[in-house]
This record gives structure tokens, C-alpha cells and sequence, in this order.
């Protein structure tokens, strides 16, 4: 994939490895972000969501592949390309002690692009209270007052890892309405994790699939609408070993049968005669990560 660690990419990686003792976790992940791109990153718990955006950010070391953060090694990035890079662990701490006021005063003066206006616009509508200390607030409003730091720089790149799983409803909205619009107003480059299926056909253009250390499905979410397939192989009919021109995966039923995931135009004339149905998002990650 070398061929693919493109320049016009703020984030990329290719064939990524990482381990913990005898567990590996990632096993060849791959990614190509296209700029201005809001991509969905969606795996199993446990699957290595966290540690391939750590490996992506140079917060953890693979132990073999590439990566590429706007065009460097993450360990190379200097201070302006950290300043166009927001990032929210799905755990956020650190500043406990600080009022947030205090916090966000303190890292404004870091980033050249800060958005004083919007950090008031976020705090008022989302009813934070700025002299509030971190420490004292509920995990909900240290996740938003998280995301305010994060987005407040006007990043190029944006990277959230699990950003609303402490959110209620509202705030979920909330953030998804602020991410549409820097991509939109500012052509930021969003990479989301999340569990949260309806978020991501919300407002996410590409979807990753994380599944048994690998990105088992990368595309354009409309692309992957219109051409992915299940189908439906009967028992009585004897199944090739070799996997179907475009077959993502295949699972064999209780009763002997198999369903097949499909991907391309052509596999409708593969499937002549057969039954084949159209999947939605959360069909699909079911399929392809049972």
C-alpha cells in the first residue's frame, strides 16, 4: 500500500502491527483519510479502536508499519502541525486541579487559530459553567469541555476517540452539529470511533471497520449503501472454497446455509436466482464482525 501514502492525506497508515504480550491487536490496519472526509471508525469493544488512533497519533508505538501524520512520521510533527491537530482520548484528564476558565486560558495562547468566540458560544449553549473546577464535573461535561479544547484551535485534522459515550442525547447532537460545521466551514478532516451506529449515519462520509486488527471494509458510506449485499447460499447448493468476486465475508447459518457479504456491481449476476437484500449500517457491522 506504500503506492497510497499520499500527501494530500493528513492521516494515513499502512499495515500497522501492534501486540500486547501473546494478544495482537493490530494486524496489518490500514487507512487512507481522504482531507475534508468525516470518517466513522466503528469495531467491536475490545477490537483496537483506541490503540490504532494512539498508533495514528504517535501516542503508541507500533511495532511494525507506517504512518503518516500531514506527511510525517507523528514523531516528527513539529509545534505548527500539533497546533492544527485536535484530539479527545475517550478518557479525557489532566488540568484537574483548574477551574475551566483557567484551563482553556491557559492552552489558548498554543494555538494561533483559537476561536475565543466559540469557546463562549459552546460554554454558554451547552450550560458549562467556566468557573467551575474540572475536577468537581460530572464525566459528561469533562468530555465537553474536552471536545470545546479540541475544536476550539479550528484543527485541520480532528481526532475523537468515543466522543459522545458520556454524552446524554442532546449533547450529542450538540457535538455532531459542531463537527458538520468545522468540516464544512473550515474543511476540517474528522476521525470519530464510536459504538453509536445512528451518529455515525448521521453525519459520517466514510466508514472504517475495524475487525480482528484489520480495517475490513474503508469506503464512502453512500458507495457502501449502493453496492454491498448480503446474500443468502443455500445448503443444497454446494458453496466454492474460493471466495465470490467481491465477497467481504461469508458465515455459515445452523442449518448448513452461509450467508455472504458482497461488494461491487457485478454481483448480482453471481447471484442469479439467489436472495439477496440490500444491508443497513448496523446489519452490516453485525455481519462482518459476528
Amino acid at each position: 500500500m506504500n503506492e497510497v501514502m499520499q500527501k494530500a492525506s493528513p492521516l494515513q497508515a499502512c499495515d500497522l502491527r501492534k501486540a500486547y504480550g501473546k494478544q495482537a491487536v493490530l494486524n496489518g490496519a490500514s487507512l487512507l483519510i481522504q482531507p475534508g472526509s468525516i470518517v466513522g471508525l466503528v469495531a467491536r469493544n475490545g477490537a483496537g479502536k483506541s490503540t490504532l488512533i494512539e498508533c495514528l497519533l504517535g501516542l503508541q508505538q507500533a511495532q511494525s508499519g507506517q504512518v503518516q501524520l500531514f506527511g510525517k512520521a507523528p514523531q516528527s510533527i513539529n509545534d505548527i502541525d500539533k497546533s492544527m491537530l485536535g484530539y479527545v482520548a475517550q478518557r479525557p484528564d489532566g488540568f484537574d486541579w483548574m477551574t475551566v476558565d483557567g484551563m482553556l486560558n491557559l492552552v489558548a495562547p498554543l494555538y494561533p487559530q483559537w476561536d475565543h468566540d466559540l469557546v463562549k458560544r459552546l460554554l454558554t449553549q451547552w450550560k458549562l459553567n467556566p468557573g467551575q473546577r474540572l475536577i468537581t464535573m460530572s464525566p459528561g461535561e469533562r468530555q465537553q469541555v474536552a471536545i470545546i479544547r479540541a475544536i476550539a484551535p479550528r484543527p485541520r485534522l480532528l481526532v475523537l476517540d468515543e466522543p459522545a459515550s458520556a454524552l446524554d442525547p442532546y449533547a450529542r447532537r450538540a457535538l455532531l452539529r459542531e463537527i458538520v460545521n468545522l468540516a464544512s466551514e473550515d474543511g476540517c478532516t474528522v476521525l470519530f470511533s464510536t459504538h453509536i451506529i445512528s451518529d455515525l449515519e448521521r453525519i459520517a462520509t466514510h466508514l472504517a471497520l475495524l475487525h480482528e486488527g484489520s480495517v475490513r471494509l474503508y469506503g464512502a458510506v453512500d458507495d457502501i449503501k449502493d453496492t454491498v449485499r448480503r446474500l443468502h447460499w443455500p445448503a443444497t447448493l454446494p458453496l466454492p472454497s474460493t471466495a465470490l468476486a467481491g465477497e467481504i465475508s461469508r458465515r455459515e447459518l445452523e442449518d448448513g446455509s452461509y450467508s455472504l457479504v458482497l461488494r461491487g456491481q457485478d454481483h448480482c449476476i453471481l447471484a442469479s436466482g439467489l436472495q439477496t437484500q440490500s444491508l443497513n449500517l448496523e446489519d452490516l457491522f453485525v455481519e462482518l464482525t459476528a
